[in-house]
């Protein structure tokens, strides 16, 4: 409350003239965030693609404002956060999965997302047997096989994206 009431040039008790308190100041941060979200677009496919179109949205609105994965939900929807679970259900329409299977799918785009979001989108990749080093052939086998086999490698760059899709597939295809 003191940063945001510094960056208005005020004091953080005249906030409480407006706000009731510090989790509704950040359930309003967080959906005037999310009206940054472009909805209500031409569809680019199937149901599937016109989705993974809107995690990829949501994805780069958590890079932009990284504080977002620092924020619990409160379960209180704003105007913007409406609007977006109205779009995810307006794409998801012509499927026959049940209202809560649908609704299901919208958490799970944003769990996945705030997954994804954790891990910065330049990091470099770092080397798998790097990070095993505490692994022993007696105790690890399949892990070392794993590590040594010929194309292990990191993982492919849309991981993201088949991620999602799998997801939504799982959930939403009867």
């Amino acid at each position: 409350m003191r940063a945001v009431a510094d960056a208005l040039g005020t004091t953080a008790g005249s906030l409480y003239r407006y706000l009731n308190s510090r989790d509704e100041l950040l359930d309003l941060m967080v959906d005037a965030v999310l009206a940054e979200l472009v909805l209500n677009r031409e569809p680019i496919g199937d149901w599937l693609d016109d989705l993974v179109a809107v995690a990829d949205g949501q994805l780069a609105l958590h890079r932009r404002h990284p504080w977002l994965l620092e924020v619990s939900p409160s379960g209180v929807f704003g105007p913007s956060a409406t609007d977006y679970v109205e779009d995810c259900l307006r794409i998801m329409a012509p499927l026959t999965s049940t209202t809560e299977a649908k609704m299901e799918a919208i958490a799970m785009i944003t769990g996945v997302v705030t997954l994804f979001a954790r891990v910065p989108a330049n990091r470099p990749p770092v080397a798998p047997t790097s990070i095993f080093v505490a692994a022993s052939p007696e105790r690890h086998p399949h892990l070392l096989a794993a590590l040594t086999r010929p194309g292990h490698g990191s993982p492919r760059p849309d991981i993201f994206e088949r991620t999602i899709r799998s997801v939504l597939r799982g959930l939403l295809v009867d």
